[in-house]
C-alpha cells in the first residue's frame, strides 16, 4: 500500500510545486520514507534534517497524529498506507 507525505508551502517548490507525494512502496520505518523522498526531490532534503542526519529543530514530522519525536524520530515504524506530514514550527507573535 502506498505512503503519502504532505509538504508545506516552503518545501513546494523543491518538489515541483507538489503539495503531497505518493510513495507506492511501504518502506518500514521513516528514515526509509525520506531517503525515497530525498532521492526524488534532493532539495527538500537539508530543510528537513541537519547535516547529522537529525530532524531540525524547527521541523516537526507526524505520522498520522504522532509527531516522531516522540514515537522513535528517524526509526519511527509505518503502517501500511501511512499518511506522513512535515511542518515548520510556528512561533512569534504578539
Amino acid at each position: 500500500m502506498a505512503v503519502t507525505v504532505f509538504l508545506p508551502g516552503p518545501l513546494r517548490p523543491f518538489a515541483e510545486g507538489k503539495s503531497q507525494i505518493i510513495l507506492e512502496s511501504s518502506p518500514a520505518v521513516l528514515r526509509d520514507v525520506l531517503t525515497i523522498l530525498w532521492q526524488r526531490y534532493p532539495g527538500i532534503r537539508d530543510r528537513v534534517v541537519t547535516e547529522q542526519g537529525q530532524i531540525r529543530e524547527h521541523i516537526n514530522i507526524f505520522v498520522g497524529n504522532e509527531n516522531v519525536r516522540y514515537t522513535g524520530t528517524l526509526q519511527t515504524p509505518l503502517t501500511d498506507g501511512a499518511e506522513i506530514t512535515i511542518l515548520p514550527a510556528i512561533s512569534g507573535g504578539s
